[in-house]
């Protein structure tokens, strides 16, 4: 008797792919019927949608036989999103709104009992992905969700509170003059508010040589392990370095929200924020890396374009840290299963902490160690050798004596660093396009342009401190970014000298 399509979308990973919900009414024995592979929740939305168009006045098919499939049947489908589309397939089905009208519009959102509409993760990848087609269509969201989505430039997207406010706009003609829906309203392009505020690392007193390696680390996107006893402020270093990065262009701030709306935990005033996730020692390798059915970031995504900092690093499982050594490297993480597979972004800067032994005082000038060798050697091989490999810089936070900290003037701010390390990194992108953690292959050789001495050094130090092909190729690396922090075209011996030094601080206490 009645047939209605409605445009939404399910979420695979950070893809938000075409999901067509048909409706179907036809004579026969009353049954509602939900086909298309669709998951627990989805089932469940035959109740959710049949008492929220009841008890908003509109009419149920009781007598009919209801079959809702959403293609394409192969895809899987989660949560409440098709909630108001398989709503509105029903009543398009039964005439009570114009289904023609419905062609170029998505919807998605979750109905309450009342017809009331519900936040849905996901709306920003979403907007991307409707926005990438390229096709002119218009996106309905609930309150919430709209405003995530129109985050995404050139987007019409609109918001609904209530079932009631979307029958509204899509009545019949011969229904007369629509009713006031107050609950809709055209979403205004998101506007770009001020930079976001970070702790300021003026903060800090002392600590001069970690802080010359976060301004190594962010201006050319390097790794970063600090080794040093308890209290010596290396937490607050890892906190305040997300401010020294250069500011978020529009497609980095879109990547990093919509990996957070998958998490359902993007707020607004996040917008343009590089993210900091410090996840507990007790985190697993799935927590870390990301894992479930169906497939959800896990913290290395959440930290995409921003840092992840991994306190007490001895600590975590084995298992965790060896997950995150294919990800530093490549920059994105595939999670496969049986049935799905799914990949993220996971474009972090990793900063990590340590205690040099178990009781943290190895090597401090304010407390004695009480560690034996074999205690020491045990706890930092805790740490394989392929991991520290990847990570470029190591740098050692000495403990400070009270009197000295106290008479210790105030660091240099935050902006002042972040000026240095954003033209540093403008210097490497106009040279090679990308940072210079990023070079690989011949372009660290095209691009580090080292003279002879600082070739000859280079391979002394490496030799005799037996470093892979991939120690010695991040150690320059990390000397062609100093180079940069100093404005120089190549890369000199003393600026090798001291990209070596930030690789030896963990043998050293060892």
């Amino acid at each position: 008797m009645g047939l209605s399509l409605v445009q939404s979308r399910a979420l695979m990973g950070l893809a938000a792919s075409a999901v067509t919900v048909e409706v179907h009414l036809a004579n026969g024995l009353p049954s509602f019927t939900l086909v298309g592979l669709a998951e627990t929740e989805v089932k469940e939305a035959r109740e959710r949608v049949r008492s929220a168009i009841l008890n908003s006045g509109l009419v149920f098919p009781h007598n009919q036989r209801i079959t809702v499939n959403l293609a394409p049947a192969d895809l899987p489908k989660d949560s409440g999103r098709l909630d108001l589309p398989i709503a509105l397939g029903i009543l398009a089905a039964s005439g009570q709104i114009d289904g023609a009208r419905l062609a170029g519009w998505e919807f998605a959102g979750e109905l309450s009992l009342s017809g009331e509409l519900r936040r849905v993760r996901g709306a920003l990848a979403m907007s991307v992905a409707l926005h990438q087609t390229g096709v002119d269509a218009q996106l309905v969201l609930p309150p919430g969700s709209a405003e995530e989505a129109a985050l995404v430039p050139g987007m019409a997207v609109h918001r609904a509170r209530h079932l009631l406010d979307v029958v509204a706009q899509f009545l019949p003609a011969s229904a007369g003059e629509p009713p006031v829906a107050e609950g809709w309203a055209r979403v205004p392009p998101a506007e770009r508010g001020a930079a976001p505020a970070y702790p300021d690392l003026a903060d800090v007193k002392g600590q001069a040589a970690p802080r010359r390696a976060l301004e190594i680390a962010a201006a050319g996107g390097h790794s970063l392990l600090m080794i040093g006893p308890p209290g010596t402020g290396k937490s607050m270093l890892a906190q305040r370095f997300a401010g020294l990065l250069p500011p978020m262009g529009v497609h980095e701030a879109l990547q990093s929200a919509a990996i957070a709306s998958l998490d359902g935990s993007f707020r607004i005033d996040h917008w343009g924020q590089r993210p900091t996730r410090a996840p507990h020692h007790s985190a697993s390798a799935v927590a870390l890396v990301g894992g479930g059915s169906p497939p959800r970031p896990g913290e290395i995504s959440l930290a995409h374009q921003g840092v992840l900092f991994l306190d007490e690093l001895p600590e975590f499982p084995r298992a965790a840290l060896e997950a995150l050594r294919e990800p530093l490297e490549s920059g994105h993480i595939t999670i496969s299963r049986a049935a799905r597979r799914a990949e993220f972004p996971a474009r972090f800067q990793l900063i990590a902490a340590m205690n040099p032994c178990p009781c943290g005082y190895l090597g401090s000038r304010t407390r004695p160690c009480r560690c034996t060798p074999d205690q020491v050697a045990r706890y930092q091989g805790k740490l394989s050798g392929p991991l520290l490999d990847r990570i470029d810089l190591h740098v050692e936070v000495a403990a400070l004596p009270p009197g000295e900290l106290l008479a210790a003037p105030a660091g240099e701010a935050t902006a002042d660093i972040r000026a240095r390390c954003t033209a540093a990194r403008e210097r490497a992108l106009a040279r090679q396009g990308v940072p210079n953690q990023a070079l690989q292959g011949q372009a660290i050789d095209e691009h580090a342009r080292l003279d002879d001495a600082a070739r000859q050094f280079l391979h002394t130090a490496a030799t005799r401190l037996g470093w892979s092909a991939r120690a010695t190729h991040r150690a320059l690396k990390v000397a062609r970014t100093i180079a940069d922090l100093a404005g120089s075209a190549s890369v000199s011996a003393a600026h090798v000298a001291e990209a070596v030094q930030y690789r030896r601080a963990l043998r050293q206490q060892a």
